[in-house]
Parts: structure tokens; C-alpha cells; sequence
């Protein structure tokens, strides 16, 4: 990032730079809000298109692998064409896509618009730090971070309720159409107030006259692996894997072949569109993973939360935004804790805190039954709400411990990657986990309802008794009956199966421990960029 003014209260352009922070900060809110928006009504899109809850989970994990592709490609577009241009162009994309899948007629319709969002979103929150690096002088860029921040926190709070509420009072549709008057508003805003810094101007006449080419192939084929990667991991439990699917061996081939050429391809290009060569540092490479599960257990945690409470225990879409609300609070008061905290605590023991914390949270989850009440999920959320800011910002800080600064963009691309493809992938096996243990408990349980049982015999026959007390007649009492114990069986193993999700989202965020302690002490104090 180049400093623009550096001693003047005015940014590049003559304009206010609290201006463009408003005008960027909205930008950014805009698209971190669609990170989280749409997790409440996932039941009500999967009715809409007549599809199933899994298949409708597709509509966050393209987002989110869309986002991360973009990641990678974001720093170098920026160079070379203009902040201000290609952030403008990746606010016009997102706004229209916005629109576009508001419109949407079926999941396919859904999911192609939902990518190009996540295209055009992946591009914003980069380049908006750069942006605001560019119109502040050094001793005005905290403030300027501090508002940038706010927006990234409260987004994801909002997010749950506000979709919630959209898709119980008005359509599913507004939770994306939402976005089409901020984002024709930002852009707007931004033409008039945001001009590329002269440091910046300069840096991309040099790359026009050395030539520096955008690594194309490197960059088509990390995309091609995390596509096709996705695809496996979402389809694979409804397409029996690669027994009989073309479609799993197709695309199983391409995250293969696209995987082995990826690597010697972007360990020996010079200017790689990802410098895989950071991953060989254990503290930067141990930071990746941390940020790859923690988005992980972020993510499947909004979704699913809102899932069972909606499906099992009946609550409407906005009651099942407003569980995830005093996680979102605790999560905005926690960052400013530990923000004071990190300037004298190791990040390696704010990690490993915050993963025992979440892991608590996670356990806690595990203990569900029929009765279990909102506080609960909402303190389990808390739970989770203040553990999750430790390794957040404490990750940031750590993963450029050594680095050179020619590659803290490149580090800073990876880590919020990281954070992306977790949250996909994270995603994609809670849902496997989901169905091959309803499987498992579908198959044990079914071997105690049998007509031989005494136990169930008398289970019949009081549901049967129950029923005739309420008006109906022998036979159809006796049905009735054989159908609620059905439903009780029924529900019975989805709080077993969404239990064992817990607990496997429970054991990734423990192993973050032991990680955690292998990383390096570093120096405190510093400022790290903030990561997205």
C-alpha cells in the first residue's frame, strides 16, 4: 500500500478522506453482509426452487469458493488497471449480480449469479484497505481502519436477523435485491469522491513498461482446483462418490490434474498469481490452516444453528437470525478486548484461547435435546462469539511474522483465502457429516422399532389411546399413532446426527491448539493489515 498524502488533511482527488472512508465502508458492509444474509433463508430458497436443504447450501459455499478465486487474482488486477477502476468494476458486478439473483428462477439460475457476486465481492475488501491506506496520512489510519473495521463486524451481526426478517415479512429475494440501491449509491459515491494516490499511478506505469504479465494459467488452474474440489465435496454424498456418477469422475479428474499442475507451475513462474512458497513457512503455513479451519467452524456454525432451529424446533426465520445475535454483539465487544490485548499477549496464546473457548461452545452444542431452549443456542453462540476474535486477529498478526514486504499482499490474498475455502469446505462436511450419520442412527434406531418389542407395543398403545381420546376411530388412531412415533423416530436421529456435526466441528477447533503452539513469539506492538 503507498501512502497519498502523506501531510495533508485532504486525500488524492482534493476530496475528504472521512468521505471516501463512509463511501468505502459501505461498499465493504455491503458485501460482508452477503457472507452471512443469506444462511437464515436457505429453508426458505430450497422451498422456493423445490430443491433440498443441501443442495440450497450450495448458494453460500459458490459465494464463498467465487470470493476466494478472486482473492488471489485481486492485488495484482488492482496494480495493473487502477484501485479506483477495478474496484469500481467489482462493485458494479456484485450490485448486478445482487439483482440478477434476486431474480433468479431455479438453483442453477441462483448459483451462476451467486458466483459472479462472489467474483465481483472477493476484489472489495483488499482494495478497500489499500484505498484507505491512500487517503489518510500515517497518523490518521487507525481511525480510518477503526471505521473500516466497525463495518466488517457489524455486517456479519446484522446479516442473520435482517435476512431472517426479509424472508419472513417480505421474500427470500429482497435478501440479495438489498443490495442493488446500496451498491448503484456506492458506486456513484465513489466516481466523484475516490482517485488512484500518484504513488499508485506510478507503480502501474512501471508494470505497463516492464511488461509484467497476470500469471493466467496459474490463475485457472487454483480456480479449476477450488471449483471443482467444491463440487466434489457438495455432491459427493448425493452422488454416491465416484461409483457410478460421470459427473463425480469428471470433475474428481479436474481437482486432480489441476492440483498436480498447480504446483510445480506456481512454484517456478516468477511472478505467480499465489506465491506457494509461504506456505513453506511453518509460521505462515501453521497460520494457514488455523484460518482454514476457524472459517470452517465460522461458517457451518451460522448455517447451521439457523438450520436445526428452524426445521426442529419451529422458529421463524427472523427468531433464528436473532439466536446468532448476542454471538454477533459478544463477537464486536470481544475484538476490541483483545485488540488492547494483543499489544502484550502472544498471539500463539490468544489462539489457543480462543480454540479453547470455541471448543467449549461447540461441546456445549453437543448437549441438544427436544427441550432445548433459545438462551441455550444463544449462549452457545456467545461461547463462540468470544473465542473467535482471539484467532482472528491474532492470526493476522502472526502470519506476517518474517515475511519481506514485497510479500505481505500476496500473505494477506492467502489468509483470507484461507478463511474462504474453510468456510466452504467447512460447509460441505458438516452437510456429509449431517447425512451419513442420520444414516447410521436411521439404521439403529429402526432396529428397535419392532412390532415384537414390548417396548413398542406399549408405546403403540398409548399414542393408539391418546389419539382415540382426541376423535379418531380405532384404525385410524392406530395409524396416527404408527406415524407420530415415525416423526419422534424421525427427530430423534436428526439431534443424534446434528450432535455428531458438533462434535466434529468441536474436535477441528481443539486441534488448533497443539497448532497454535509451534508458532514463533513475535514482536508486539506492530501493525499487521487487517484481514477480511
Amino acid at each position: 500500500m503507498s501512502a497519498g498524502s502523506q501531510g495533508t488533511a485532504k486525500a488524492p482527488g482534493g476530496h475528504n478522506p472521512w468521505a471516501i472512508a463512509l463511501v468505502v465502508a459501505l461498499a465493504t458492509f455491503m458485501e460482508v453482509l452477503d457472507t452471512t444474509i443469506a444462511n437464515v433463508a436457505l429453508r426458505y430458497i430450497s422451498g422456493g426452487l423445490a430443491v433440498g436443504p443441501d443442495e440450497a447450501a450450495w448458494v453460500v459455499t459458490s459465494y464463498l469458493v467465487a470470493n476466494a478465486i478472486t482473492l488471489i487474482a485481486s492485488s495484482f488486477l488492482a496494480k495493473r488497471f487502477g484501485r479506483k477502476a477495478f474496484f469500481m468494476w467489482s462493485v458494479a458486478l456484485f450490485t448486478l449480480s445482487s439483482i440478477l439473483c434476486g431474480f433468479a428462477w431455479s438453483l442453477e439460475s441462483l448459483l451462476i449469479f451467486r458466483v459472479l457476486q462472489g467474483l465481483g465481492g472477493g476484489g472489495m475488501a483488499p482494495l478497500a484497505q489499500s484505498i484507505l491506506a491512500d487517503s489518510f496520512p500515517p497518523q490518521k489510519r487507525g481511525q480510518a481502519f477503526a471505521l473500516y473495521g466497525v463495518a466488517i463486524v457489524v455486517a456479519p451481526v446484522i446479516g442473520p436477523t435482517l435476512g431472517g426478517w426479509l424472508s419472513d415479512n417480505v421474500s427470500w429475494h429482497w435478501c440479495f435485491l438489498i443490495n442493488g440501491p446500496v451498491g448503484l449509491i456506492s458506486l456513484g459515491l465513489m466516481y466523484w469522491l475516490i482517485e488512484d494516490s500518484e504513488a499508485a499511478k506510478r507503480e502501474r506505469r512501471l508494470l505497463r513498461r516492464q511488461g509484467v504479465r497476470f500469471d493466467l494459467v496459474g490463475f485457472l488452474l487454483v480456480a479449476t482446483f477450488l471449483g471443482s474440489l467444491e463440487v466434489v465435496l457438495d455432491e459427493g454424498q448425493r452422488k454416491d462418490w465416484f461409483g457410478t456418477s460421470t459427473l463425480m469422475n469428471v470433475f474428481g479428474v479436474l481437482t486432480v490434474v489441476s492440483f498436480v499442475a498447480m504446483i510445480p507451475w506456481l512454484l517456478r513462474k516468477k511472478n505467480p498469481v499465489v506465491d506457494l512458497r509461504l506456505l513453506d513457512s511453518r509460521q505462515f503455513g501453521s497460520c494457514f490452516i488455523v484460518m482454514l479451519f476457524t472459517g470452517a467452524v465460522l461458517i457451518a456454525t451460522t448455517q447451521f444453528i439457523p438450520q436445526i432451529t428452524q426445521e426442529y424446533y419451529g422458529y421463524t426465520a427472523t427468531l433464528s437470525g436473532l439466536v446468532l445475535g448476542p454471538g454477533g454483539i459478544m463477537t464486536v465487544v470481544s475484538m476490541l478486548v483483545i485488540g488492547q490485548l494483543s499489544g502484550f499477549v502472544q498471539p500463539k496464546w490468544l489462539i489457543a484461547t480462543g480454540a479453547a473457548v470455541v471448543a467449549a461452545g461447540m461441546y456445549d452444542l453437543t448437549r441438544i435435546n427436544g427441550e432445548t431452549t433459545f438462551s441455550f443456542f444463544a449462549w452457545s453462540r456467545i461461547y463462540i462469539g468470544i473465542g473467535l476474535p482471539m484467532i482472528f486477529l491474532s492470526v493476522t498478526t502472526a502470519s506476517y511474522e518474517g515475511l519481506r514486504k514485497d510479500q505481505t499482499d500476496q500473505a494477506s490474498a492467502l489468509i483470507n483465502v484461507a478463511r474462504n475455502v474453510g468456510g466452504s469446505m467447512g460447509v460441505s462436511l458438516a452437510q456429509n457429516v449431517l447425512a451419513y450419520r442420520s444414516q447410521f442412527h436411521q439404521s439403529r434406531l429402526v432396529e428397535s422399532v419392532n412390532p415384537a418389542n414390548p417396548a413398542y407395543q406399549d408405546t403403540l398403545a398409548q399414542a393408539t389411546r391418546y389419539f382415540q381420546q382426541h376423535g379418531y376411530a380405532g384404525p385410524d388412531a392406530q395409524g396416527q399413532a404408527t406415524a407420530w412415533i415415525g416423526q419422534q423416530l424421525a427427530t430423534q436421529v436428526a439431534y443424534w446426527a446434528y450432535i455428531d456435526v458438533f462434535w466434529v466441528l468441536g474436535v477441528l477447533t481443539a486441534c488448533l491448539i497443539p497448532l497454535a503452539m509451534i508458532l514463533k513469539r513475535v514482536k508486539l506492538g506492530g501493525a499487521a493489515p487487517a484481514a477480511h
